[in-house]
Parts: C-alpha cells; structure tokens; sequence
C-alpha cells in the first residue's frame, strides 16, 4: 500500500493552520460572553512565548535577587567578605580591650608605687633578657680613657671638681654619642622640642654622654622609662623613651657607661628611639653643637 506523503503533510499543515473558535456562554441563557478565534498554530506559538517568558524571569529572580540564597546548596560570595570582616572587627575589639586593661593595670600598679609592666602594640608583655648584652668597651673608647686619664694623672683634683671648668663653656667636653642611630628629629624649642630624637634598634644599648650622677630613673605615661644624670658644671643630660632601664637615682656614671635599652615607651613615643635633652644653666641647648651623632 503506497502512502502519499506530500498529501499527508498538506494534510497536517492544513489541521494547524485550521481555525477554531473558543466561545463563552451564559449556562443558564445560552448567552454568548466571549469569544475567540484560535488555530492550533497560534495556540502553539503563545504557549512557547509564556514559557520562554517564564525562563527568563525565573533565571532573572535566580541571578540578580535574594532567591537565590534560598536555593539549597547555594553559597553568597558576599558572605564570606562580611564574615572576614566581623573576624577583623572582634580581633580588634579585643586588641583594645587588652590594651585598656594593661593602661589600667599599669595606673594601678603607679598609684601603689611599683613598676609598671611595658605592653607593645600587640599587648604581649616582653620579657627581655639582658644577661647577653655586651658592653665591653670599644678599641677607641679605652684609647679617650687612656688620653683623659694621662692629662689627668698628676692634677691634685678629684674626678667632679668644677675648680677649672666653671671658667670654660660645655664646647671643650669631650661628650660620648648616647646610642647608636640616626637623627629624625632636629631641636627646636620654638614647638616645645628641647631635644634631638634619634632612631635606632629595638634592645640598642643607650649610653652616658658624660661623668655624673644619676638623680632621677623612673617611668611616667608620658616620656616612658627615662633617666636623667646631673654633671659638672651645672650641666644635666635627660634620655626618654627606654623599654627598660640598668641604673638608679644615685648611681655614679661614667662616660660611656650602659644606663638603658632603647624603646618606645610613653605616649608621647611613636616608634623605638631616644629623646636625648641637653641642659646647661637652667636652660636647654641643642646637642648637635656638642656632639657628633
């Protein structure tokens, strides 16, 4: 039996294209409310329309608003970000708690009369260990010793007699560099520096600048461990800022002689230097005319 397949498919296409009419009616009048014409083409054509309509919503609502968070297994990217930054914000919460409760420690441990305890930036308490230091003195240093101690040997004077140098100006001491560093910032009285800063090494050896006596050594919020010590001539050296310091009020200082590790202690501090001060009659006179940083 031989089928003729071009009068099937105008068969089929013609059933497409066919039109059909959709009518409404009253059930009780049997009248007519509504009606439309339709074809199975159309029918065809409008049902694809709303569906691909309806995918495209869908992918819309999915990509670009919070749906898509309900949908299981699904993980916000912006998630992640808040989540590290909460993580930021708790550590340093809890930064500063720590830091409050050291500052108060410390306040409490000032009204009683003992040491404070010297907290870094990350609030970990230091415990230093300055057995190791070595402050063996230099080739150059004995040599200065041996020449000052030469001139000296056959004068009937004590090492402090002011007899000979109240005549003189400071110019002609011979004053030893406090640390070793270099200059950040300059004397200038005129903003209320009355001192040199000098940066250098965390744990650097600070030393005297010349003969004295140590009159004060202690810690206060401001400068942190400082030590000052008196010497002839009415002349006073002040160093500030320390982590620690080796000597005490009343100690005899010479030259060159350790009296503290460098640090930044203090509030005034903002990273680990000496302020080194220089006074002369009352007043103070800027190091660098003195001495050789």
């Amino acid at each position: 039996m031989h089928i003729n397949v071009k009068n099937t498919k105008n068969v089929l296409f013609r059933n497409i294209k066919s039109k059909y009419r959709l009518v409404i009616q009253d059930a009780e009048t049997f009248e007519e409310k509504f009606s439309l014409k339709l074809s199975r083409l159309n029918v065809f054509i409008t049902l694809g329309i709303l569906i691909i309509g309806l995918i495209i919503l869908t992918t819309y609502l999915i990509a670009f608003t919070s749906l898509k968070e309900y949908i299981p297994g699904y993980s916000d990217p912006g998630l992640s970000r808040k989540v590290y930054e909460l993580t930021l914000r708790a550590d340093s919460l809890e930064l500063l708690l720590n830091q409050r409760a050291a500052y108060l420690e410390n306040i409490q441990k000032v009204l009683m009369g003992n040491i404070p305890i010297f907290v870094s930036s990350d609030t970990a308490i230091q415990k230093r260990d300055y057995s190791k230091i070595n402050d063996n003195r230099i080739v150059e240093d004995s040599m200065l010793r041996q020449e000052v101690e030469n001139q000296d040997k056959y004068e009937l004077k004590t090492t402090y007699s002011t007899s000979s140098i109240k005549s003189s100006s400071i110019s002609s001491f011979n004053f030893f560099r406090p640390v070793n560093g270099y200059l950040t910032s300059h004397f200038d009285p005129s903003h209320g520096h009355y001192g040199v800063d000098i940066a250098t090494a965390e744990g650097e050896t600070v030393k005297a600048v010349f003969d004295g006596t140590v009159i004060q050594a202690g810690w206060n919020i401001e400068t942190g461990y400082s030590i000052t010590i008196q010497h002839i001539s009415n002349l006073v050296s002040i160093y500030m800022h320390n982590s620690s310091l080796l000597r005490k009020q009343g100690d005899i200082i010479r030259a060159g002689d350790p009296i503290a590790i460098a640090g930044s202690t203090g509030k005034l501090s903002t990273g680990t230097h000496l302020h080194f001060e220089l006074w002369y009659n009352g007043t103070a006179v800027d190091p660098l005319n003195y001495i050789t940083f």
